[in-house]
Protein backbone atom coordinates (compact mmCIF):
# COMPACT_ATOMS: atom_id res chain seq x y z
CA UNK A 1 0.00 0.00 0.00
CA UNK A 2 1.19 3.51 -0.69
CA UNK A 3 -0.48 6.50 0.94
CA UNK A 4 0.58 10.11 0.49
CA UNK A 5 -0.13 13.65 1.64
CA UNK A 6 1.06 16.18 -0.90
CA UNK A 7 -0.72 19.30 0.38
CA UNK A 8 0.85 21.52 3.06
CA UNK A 9 -0.20 20.64 6.60
CA UNK A 10 0.26 22.28 9.96
CA UNK A 11 0.76 19.45 12.44
CA UNK A 12 0.54 20.10 16.17
CA UNK A 13 3.04 18.47 18.52
CA UNK A 14 2.00 14.89 19.24
CA UNK A 15 -0.53 14.80 16.37
CA UNK A 16 -0.66 12.61 13.27
CA UNK A 17 0.23 13.62 9.73
CA UNK A 18 -2.98 13.08 7.78
CA UNK A 19 -2.68 11.04 4.58
CA UNK A 20 -5.01 12.29 1.86
CA UNK A 21 -4.34 10.06 -1.16
CA UNK A 22 -4.11 6.31 -1.64
CA UNK A 23 -1.71 5.86 -4.55
CA UNK A 24 -1.67 2.03 -4.34
CA UNK A 25 -4.44 0.16 -2.52
CA UNK A 26 -3.58 -2.41 0.13
CA UNK A 27 -5.20 -5.70 1.03
CA UNK A 28 -7.28 -6.96 3.95
CA UNK A 29 -4.17 -7.01 6.18
CA UNK A 30 -3.92 -3.21 6.02
CA UNK A 31 -6.74 -1.17 7.52
CA UNK A 32 -6.75 2.52 6.63
CA UNK A 33 -9.38 5.23 6.20
CA UNK A 34 -8.71 7.97 3.63
CA UNK A 35 -8.08 11.29 5.43
CA UNK A 36 -6.68 9.62 8.55
CA UNK A 37 -3.18 9.47 9.96
CA UNK A 38 -3.66 5.97 11.39
CA UNK A 39 -2.92 2.66 9.66
CA UNK A 40 -3.56 -0.73 11.28
CA UNK A 41 -1.48 -3.71 10.15
CA UNK A 42 -2.60 -7.21 11.07
CA UNK A 43 -2.23 -10.85 10.16
CA UNK A 44 -4.92 -12.56 8.12
CA UNK A 45 -8.09 -13.59 9.94
CA UNK A 46 -7.96 -17.23 8.77
CA UNK A 47 -6.15 -18.32 11.93
CA UNK A 48 -2.75 -17.10 10.75
CA UNK A 49 -2.22 -14.10 13.03
CA UNK A 50 1.41 -13.45 12.16
CA UNK A 51 2.54 -11.11 9.41
CA UNK A 52 5.64 -9.17 8.44
CA UNK A 53 5.50 -5.67 6.99
CA UNK A 54 8.14 -3.27 5.68
CA UNK A 55 7.29 0.36 6.42
CA UNK A 56 9.05 3.47 5.16
CA UNK A 57 8.22 7.14 5.23
CA UNK A 58 9.68 10.49 4.33
CA UNK A 59 8.65 14.09 4.49
CA UNK A 60 9.57 17.66 3.66
CA UNK A 61 9.53 19.91 6.72
CA UNK A 62 9.43 23.69 6.61
CA UNK A 63 8.54 26.61 8.85
CA UNK A 64 6.54 29.72 8.03
CA UNK A 65 8.47 33.00 8.11
CA UNK A 66 7.00 33.68 11.56
CA UNK A 67 8.08 30.26 12.86
CA UNK A 68 10.88 29.57 15.30
CA UNK A 69 13.68 27.43 13.88
CA UNK A 70 14.57 24.37 15.90
CA UNK A 71 14.72 20.60 15.66
CA UNK A 72 11.52 18.91 14.50
CA UNK A 73 11.06 15.15 14.56
CA UNK A 74 8.69 12.68 12.94
CA UNK A 75 8.45 8.99 13.81
CA UNK A 76 6.33 5.94 13.20
CA UNK A 77 4.31 5.13 16.33
CA UNK A 78 2.80 1.88 17.57
CA UNK A 79 -0.25 2.45 19.76
CA UNK A 80 0.82 6.08 20.23
CA UNK A 81 4.40 5.28 21.27
CA UNK A 82 7.12 6.42 18.82
CA UNK A 83 9.48 3.75 17.50
CA UNK A 84 12.83 5.39 18.26
CA UNK A 85 14.66 3.73 15.38
CA UNK A 86 12.18 5.32 12.94
CA UNK A 87 12.69 8.89 14.17
CA UNK A 88 13.52 11.47 11.50
CA UNK A 89 14.96 14.75 12.84
CA UNK A 90 15.18 17.94 10.78
CA UNK A 91 16.21 21.49 11.67
CA UNK A 92 14.59 23.66 8.99
CA UNK A 93 14.98 27.38 8.49
CA UNK A 94 12.04 29.73 7.99
CA UNK A 95 10.85 29.33 4.38
CA UNK A 96 7.83 31.59 4.01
Amino acid sequence: MEITANALQSVATGSNVVFTNTAVAGNCSIMYREGSGLVTLRGLTNGQRRARFRISFGGNIGLPTTGTAGAISLAIAINGEPVTTSTMISTPTATG
